[in-house]
């Protein structure tokens, strides 16, 4: 089986709930509207939204040996997602988070680490894992063992192999650029939120922070900026930013996954640079307006059609 892209890294089971104004306090019960699992994590969110829109996904993680496990396999069996590149680990648990959503989108959130710690690919996997023309890595940060050494090796074998490479990380701070810089000369799109971005540069606006990251070898930068829409820019000097799409936010858990999908799917389809931001830009709107990372996106026609008809943000169209 041909496999369109390998999505490799941070596998999470989502449990979230909204709106919880508070925790109830002793024993008490609050009622709420909704509550949800969903495969989630910085390949697990990106993985199932990518499928959505019609690719022939690997997803290569790992999960634990237990009912949390069971859920995500099954899950995105049923979007057609290929499982076999998934280790199943004994005695360790499925990472998990628990959500507790706000009525204004806030997110805190509860999370157990787990088989994602343990997650690594070993040089014999490299054939298939490395397979498919579009490899992304997503969940650096919470993946211990591939995290450094281990995850610059793959990306190098996968851009001597002629793959391109996109890359996301999570809870970046000041201290993730160690484990991040060696990585960046074999990535081509690089793909974190500008907070993440500024944090690990220590730059303060998105021209300095993208030209930091360019400056040590990455090949473009493609920062999400929330509410104020996306930045790209690359080696080639090309700059442009794309406006958010005006919507009623529900909950951004999994927007930043979506960003990452939509923008693969384009690359897919060989849209041009301006076209590929909204389309990533569209993916991202289309899950902040229900709840969970994989809310909102049905097929890649749904979501042509949202970016080519959707008002954008401050447009009068």
């Amino acid at each position: 089986m041909m496999h369109d892209v390998s999505v490799i890294g941070l596998y999470i089971l989502d449990i979230l709930g909204r709106p919880v104004d508070a925790i109830p306090p002793g024993g008490q019960v609050d009622f709420i509207d909704e509550i949800r699992l969903t495969v989630a994590g910085t390949a697990g969110g990106t993985v199932v939204d990518i499928a959505k829109m019609g690719l022939n996904c690997l997803a290569v993680g790992a999960v634990g040996d237990d009912e949390k496990a069971d859920f995500m396999l099954a899950t995105m069996q049923k979007f057609g997602i290929d499982i076999s590149g998934m280790q199943r680990l004994s005695n360790v648990p499925s990472s998990a988070t628990i959500l507790n959503v706000r009525r204004n989108g806030e997110r805190p959130a509860l999370h157990q680490r787990g088989a994602s710690n343990h997650f690594d690919v070993p040089e014999s996997a490299y054939d298939t894992v490395l397979a498919p023309p579009i490899i992304h890595l997503g969940g650096t940060g919470l993946l211990r063992k591939l995290d450094g050494e281990p995850s610059r090796k793959l990306l190098a074998e996968a851009k001597k192999r002629g793959r391109t490479t996109t890359f996301d990380l999570i809870a970046a701070n000041a201290g993730t650029i160690a484990v991040v810089e060696p990585l960046l000369p074999y990535i081509d799109y690089f793909m974190p939120s500008i907070e993440e971005a500024c944090a690990m540069s220590g730059q303060n606006s998105v021209e300095d922070a993208a030209r930091f990251f360019l400056d040590k070898g990455v090949n473009a930068c493609v920062f999400t900026l929330g509410g104020d829409g996306a930045f790209y820019a690359d080696q080639a000097g090309a700059r442009l930013t794309r406006p958010a799409y005006a919507i009623d936010v529900v909950d951004t858990t999994g927007c930043g996954d979506a960003f990452d999908a939509g923008y693969v799917v384009a690359l897919h389809h060989g849209m041009d640079l301006e076209t590929r931001l909204s389309f990533a830009q569209a993916s991202a709107a289309l899950v902040a307006t229900g709840l969970g990372s994989d809310a909102g996106i049905r097929s890649f026609e749904q979501v042509m059609e949202f970016m080519k008809t959707q008002p954008v943000r401050g447009s009068v169209r």
